[in-house]
């Protein structure tokens, strides 16, 4: 394949032109270039493994030594370990607990108590503990998320 660039100042705003061989190949490169891809972990269910896509996911959190990823309906698991998918995952997920990662575009609510604070997640049942050392991390981020 070629690439080839060439500027005009006189153009008003960019132009992207592709030649392919026939009509099946340009509706491939076009479909490919429009439609926005969103970054995916892989995860297993059973035997079956899938590629989800983050925004999709609530919290991931490790129980009985298995790393499992839930979302709104259902519950994955993964052979990554905790603290490589901390390292790894964008700046919209953060620890909050020694065994759990939340994604903070999901969090609804937080409610706190003397002991421990309850995240809960938009549109689920689901909910999860932060711990106290991460509790005042977790709400300046979240404010910084949401522009307060």
């Amino acid at each position: 394949m070629k690439i080839k660039i060439e500027t005009d100042p006189d153009l008003k705003e960019p132009e992207l032109v592709i030649r392919a061989k026939d009509q099946e190949a340009a509706a491939a490169v076009k479909n490919a270039l429009a439609a926005p891809t969103a970054p995916t972990l892989p995860v297993f269910q059973d035997t079956l493994e899938r590629f989800l896509p983050l925004p999709t996911i609530l919290f991931i959190e490790t129980q009985d030594r298995t790393l499992q990823v839930h979302t709104k309906d259902d519950i994955f698991t993964s052979k990554q370990k905790l603290y490589e998918l901390a390292e790894s995952l964008p700046g919209s997920f953060m620890q909050v607990a020694k065994s759990v990662i939340i994604n903070l575009n999901q969090v609804s609510a937080i409610n706190r108590s003397l002991s421990d604070c309850l995240v809960e997640f938009q549109n689920s049942h689901k909910q999860v503990y932060a711990s106290r050392r991460y509790y005042k991390a977790l709400v300046d981020r979240l404010n910084e998320m949401r522009g307060l």
